[in-house]
């Protein structure tokens, strides 16, 4: 296992924060798919069955994160962001190459392949920045989540803004920037996503900083829309908009101003004995900068979470010794909700399955219409989707930010799961579907707001909720193949249930392009029985680990389940 530097002090975690938005942002690029979808149809000539495969091709490359799950455990952050540069530049190259006409008649397979891989850097990116941040602010959890994957959800209007203001609405354009812009950036910001000593999470000015690093987004957020929908129905200078674009940066680095603080104004405030038992003692310990520790090494957080960093080798062994004393030699027994599980170990689980599949049924829903927008909005009358698009991205990252810091608040208070907030956002699904379903005049916004809300809750509450059930230690793995079921999703109900019934409608009409509200209504009401399912699972699981969430938030803070006997 290779060796890496651990960095000590209060500020490189947020130092890594603030540089893990420009990554975030960088992992959002499956999201354009709706901005160039139109352009691959009319440029290479293709279907809307084979468009909405090229759907579940960026859904399969987004969320198959297998590999970066198990690499995290074993390479830097460093060296799992370069993986996902040469993925980025080498996928939406080739998607340029084919749009532009650079190179005629790429095969189909061949571009399903590309669209795989362009994506796949998302998984690569962001298992790097959430991962380790989630190791450096192990007390934080929600709210570094919903922050991170709030960035991830506003990063469709910034694509947008840049789509609209910078690129002209050159698709063209985009794939370009895509293979060579977000390459760069996510190049620059390897030098600083690493990992450190974590941060204390009950200091009073932590949780400032978490609220001014939400501030900012939400004020990013708003941003990004107005000037977004202005510059559809203004024309703007070149001047003017570069202007607009600067501003648009300026909020993008506005986290940094916490390390900077941090530096001209030092806290001389001592930390406090955290209480016996508490995973406060994450941070009791100053770690020498020059000590070297690897990224993770075996540990179990049933014991402490700070021990990421130590081998567990040595209680084995002590345990191993004493059996041998006893002339018995005591068998391990497996782990309990709340500890360290295994990938394999939390496969026989039922709560992991249900979890599994609240997910899968949510976002497989959401992702539906999110490939599809382009169409959905063309069939009922909405020429200009890039609206729509910025509409869903605002409020699938206000759906993101929003529950990391309100399931945060109540599952401190009242040891609340997040997974009850799972199955509020199922019931609001099943009215939000049937909304789209109704077709009636103006519900389209709505209904496509209501959606990223949902979209946004469910996808930033896996996070956390995974972690606190199964533990740190294969944090990477097992949040990665919970993410499995968004692919699995897109290629059941988008592919296989709204192109099926798309192309049946137009083919009723004669033509390859279907108008009206007929062309998704079967869809529609399909996936508001889906996300009814999805709320009764999500009242067994919540039902289920309210005893865990009692245990592990008992005190009012995070505590760590003792540990146990092997």
């Amino acid at each position: 296992m290779p060796r890496i530097v651990v960095k000590g002090g209060s500020r490189p975690p947020w130092v890594g924060l603030a540089a893990a938005v420009w990554v975030e942002l960088s992992a959002g690029n499956a999201y354009n798919f709706p901005l160039y979808s139109s352009t691959l149809k009319s440029v290479l000539g293709f279907s809307q069955q084979q468009i909405t495969l090229l759907g579940v091709a960026n859904d399969i490359g987004e969320n198959v994160g297998l590999l970066p799950g198990i690499a995290c455990n074993k390479f830097p952050p460093w060296a799992i962001l370069l993986m996902g540069v040469v993925l980025c530049f080498f996928g939406y190259g080739l998607l340029w190459l084919a749009v532009s006409q650079t190179i005629e008649t790429l095969p189909f397979w061949l571009l399903f392949l590309a669209l795989v891989i362009a994506t796949n850097s998302n998984a690569w990116f962001g298992t790097a920045v959430l991962v380790t941040n989630m190791r450096n602010f192990p007390l934080s959890r929600g709210s570094v989540a919903g922050i991170l994957k709030g960035y991830v959800g506003i990063s469709a209007a910034v694509y947008t803004v840049l789509y609209g203001m910078v690129l002209n609405h050159s698709a063209t354009r985009l794939l370009l920037f895509m293979a060579l812009g977000l390459p760069v950036i996510c190049l620059l910001m390897t030098y600083f996503i690493r990992v450190c000593t974590p941060a204390s999470g009950e200091d009073s000015s932590v949780h400032g900083h978490f609220v001014f690093t939400q501030t900012a987004s939400v004020l990013l957020a708003i941003y990004v829309s107005v000037i977004s929908i202005t510059s559809d129905l203004v024309s703007l200078s070149d001047a003017v908009s570069y202007i607009l674009i600067a501003i648009m940066v300026v909020f993008l680095m506005s986290p940094l101003v916490i390390p900077i603080k941090m530096t001209l104004f030092p806290s001389d405030s001592k930390t406090t004995i955290p209480p016996a038992g508490s995973s406060d003692n994450l941070v009791r310990e100053e770690v020498d900068s020059t000590q070297t520790y690897p990224l993770l090494t075996p540990s179990s957080s049933a014991t402490n979470l700070g021990n990421f960093y130590e081998n567990e080798n040595e209680n084995d062994d002590v345990q191993m010794l004493l059996a041998m004393g006893e002339g018995a030699v005591k068998k391990k027994r497996r782990p309990r909700r709340g500890e360290d599980f295994k990938l394999h170990e939390a496969f026989v689980k039922a709560d992991f399955w249900l979890l599994w599949f609240v997910y899968f049924l949510g976002v497989g829903a959401g992702v539906t219409v999110l490939n599809n927008l382009a169409q959905i909005g063309t069939a009922l009358g909405v020429d200009d989707t890039t609206i729509l698009l910025c509409l869903f991205s605002f409020f699938n990252f206000a759906g993101r930010l929003g529950s990391g810091a309100v399931s945060e608040h109540f599952v401190r208070s009242k040891t609340i799961p997040r997974t009850v907030w799972m199955a509020c956002t199922h019931v609001l699904m099943v009215f939000t579907f049937l909304l789209f379903a109704s077709a009636l005049n103006g519900t389209l916004y709505a209904a496509t707001a209501l959606l990223g809300v949902c979209y946004g809750i469910i996808y930033s509450l896996l996070v956390p909720t995974a972690s606190e059930l199964f533990g740190l230690k294969h944090f990477g793995i097992i949040y990665n193949f919970m993410l499995l079921g968004n692919p699995i999703g897109a290629l059941l109900f988008s592919a296989l249930l709204a192109g099926h019934v798309y192309d049946a409608e137009a083919a009723k009409q004669g033509s390859s392009s279907c108008l009206g509200a007929e062309c998704f209504r079967l869809t529609f009401l399909i996936l508001a029985g889906v996300c009814g399912l999805g709320s009764i699972l999500s009242i067994i699981l919540t039902v289920r680990i309210r005893p865990v969430y009692q245990m592990l938030y008992s005190g009012g803070s995070f505590r760590m389940p003792q540990a146990s006997d092997h």
